[in-house]
């Protein structure tokens, strides 16, 4: 490998799910996130809580950095910002991020691409994967409380996995959720849009329930206490910030509640607003041992979902084997390595110093 990194940008990110396809995309990501949590182990890989800057000048917002660490599978950063008024103030997603790869013996940066994307994309997947767990297998109606990106990646990934008939959806905003038939319309399913004076019916119809909306810490829950079928699964997907949340805690007390990531998810998801010895198993334990879960599926269960680093480096790596197989991404010089490694100057004493640098530089195959 020489001292370059692979750039994929936006034009590549679009000709990647254009010729590998939706389905074919979100299939293989389930797959290989299952794989990743089924062989994850806590002791060699590092995966912290992510850390941030959380501010309300000139708007409420934040920017955070996830890193995880897999050995020679190289060391991940993403870098997310959350500000929920860009939809309707920019006519940008709420979540914009980029994710980087780096060579974990070297420091080198091994590439670099756009993380909204495979934001939206693994966090339906990782719902996909816990619901598989807990979730009744036959599963044909699907609630959504907020309309936004994230719920279109959400019901795309239960739809891989479940029989789904019927989705009943719910927005505060009604022009968001007058859209949403249409932006997830490459899928054959019947979708029945309900105000918030049929919440309760939402509620009390739904096997599964997602919940993605971007209320703001204090507003919540976004939902009742609901009168709800035995089996009821929900994936909450909105909390990401202290004080934020978005499930009853009446609802979250009587449920087994799985975290995706136990120490980010007490400061930041549903797991505030419990004890500790309310919190159950945390999305590894359930892969790891899915089959002591299947009684769980008779029961109401919450999939506590925060966004936990390691699906980051999965989806990345999942990118990169595609961008290599379409041959897309271009190798771009963005760190200045001189010839001589103890005189930053010089990177003066020649035009080419990338041939200097990629002779020492090493780094894990893409």
């Amino acid at each position: 490998m020489n001292a370059q990194s692979l750039l994929l940008d936006a034009a590549d990110v679009r000709t990647i799910v254009e010729r590998v396809g939706r389905d074919a995309l979100m299939d293989s990501l389930i797959a290989r996130l299952t794989e990743a949590i089924a062989r994850h182990d806590p002791s060699v890989a590092q995966v912290p809580p992510r850390k941030g800057l959380h501010y309300r000048t000139p708007e409420w917002g934040l920017i955070e950095w996830m890193p995880a660490h897999f050995g020679s599978e190289g060391t991940t950063v993403k870098l997310v910002g959350y500000h929920p008024a860009n939809p309707e103030r920019r006519g940008l997603p709420t979540v914009i991020s980029t994710i980087s790869l780096f060579d974990a013996s070297s420091g080198h940066l091994v590439g670099l691409m756009d993380g909204t994307f495979i934001t939206a994309l693994r966090t339906g997947a990782a719902s996909a994967v816990a619901s598989r767990v807990l979730a009744e297998p036959y599963s044909r109606t699907l609630g959504v409380i907020g309309c936004g990106a994230q719920a279109v990646t959400q019901v795309h990934a239960l739809s891989r996995l479940f029989p789904l008939g019927r989705i009943i959806v719910h927005d505060v905003r009604d022009d968001v959720a007058r859209t949403f038939r249409d932006r997830i319309g490459f899928l054959d399913v019947r979708v029945e849009r309900v105000g918030r004076e049929s919440l309760r019916e939402l509620l009390a119809e739904s096997d599964i329930l997602c919940s993605c909306t971007s209320a703001a810490p204090g507003e919540g829950p976004v939902f009742p206490d609901p009168s709800n079928k035995p089996h009821l699964h929900v994936n909450a997907v909105g909390s990401d910030f202290h004080g934020k949340f978005e499930v009853p805690v009446e609802l979250l007390r009587r449920s087994l509640v799985c975290p995706d990531f136990t120490e980010q998810a007490v400061d930041e998801g549903e797991c505030q607003q419990l004890q500790p010895e309310e919190i159950g198993p945390d999305l590894r334990t359930l892969v790891q041992h899915a089959d002591e879960y299947v009684s769980a599926r008779s029961t109401p269960t919450v999939f506590d979902s925060t966004g936990w680093a390691l699906e980051d480096h999965v989806a990345m790596l999942l990118m990169f084997d595609y961008a290599r197989e379409c041959g897309v991404g271009r190798q771009v010089a963005i760190e200045c390595l001189p010839p001589d490694a103890k005189d930053p100057y010089s990177l003066l004493r020649t035009n080419d110093v990338i041939t200097a640098a990629a002779a020492r530089t090493a780094g894990p195959r893409l």
